[in-house]
């Protein structure tokens, strides 16, 4: 596989960098952890976060479950009021995987994911890393997600990428398979080991 890869292609959140709502909303935020999965399956929902991915309002997204869910306002306005909490930082080893690949000057190196665009310009003030990038396509600007095809043909178009020359790193399952069905290798990450070692074993590290 590694001769024809001249591509590789990150997720972020889950990846590089260790986001998680958790962090916020811990064992001692809610009275009962039944209240807490209560929230996170019927109010503060992925499908809901997956809304202002694609580029809708979090002030609009806030206030609408405010309206509906009144007695939930202030772990909804926590939800993105609280949002940096959750941004813990870099997950160290992968980005050391990535300055390799970087600095082997061997493969173009692009960024795709889900992320609001006012919250995803707070990544890019704080760490400096995801400006080592050849390209990046940011979910909040395009209007569109992962997993839906047009949004990795978007990043296909842009930067003049084959399919079959790319590989495809993210921890979400659903959204590998999606790449692997326009065509692009995918990894499922999870760790920064064992991504290690199926770029080593594909020879690419």
């Amino acid at each position: 596989m590694s001769r024809s890869i001249n591509t590789i292609i990150f997720d972020l959140g889950g990846v590089l960098l260790d986001w998680n709502p958790q962090y916020v909303f811990d064992e001692n935020y809610f009275e009962s952890s039944e209240k807490r999965e209560y929230f996170f399956k019927n109010i503060c929902t992925n499908d809901w976060n997956e809304e202002q991915d694609a580029g809708r309002s979090i002030v609009e997204a806030i206030q609408e479950l405010v309206q509906k869910f009144p007695d939930w306002e202030n772990p909804i306005r926590d939800f993105y009021g609280r949002w940096t909490e959750m941004l813990k930082g870099p997950i160290p080893e992968t980005v050391e995987i990535f300055r390799q690949l970087k600095d082997s000057g061997k493969y173009k190196l692009y960024a795709l994911t889900n992320w609001q665009t006012g919250l995803f310009d707070i990544a890019l003030v704080r760490y400096n890393f995801l400006h080592w990038f050849d390209g990046r396509v940011v979910s909040g600007e395009e209007k569109t997600r992962k997993p839906f095809p047009e949004f990795y043909q978007r990043l296909l178009n842009r930067y003049n990428v084959k399919a079959e020359e790319a590989i495809f790193i993210d921890d979400n399952l659903r959204n590998v398979k999606a790449a692997e069905a326009v065509g692009i290798n995918g990894i499922h990450f999870q760790s920064p080991g064992q991504l290690r070692e199926e770029l080593i074993s594909a020879g690419i590290l």
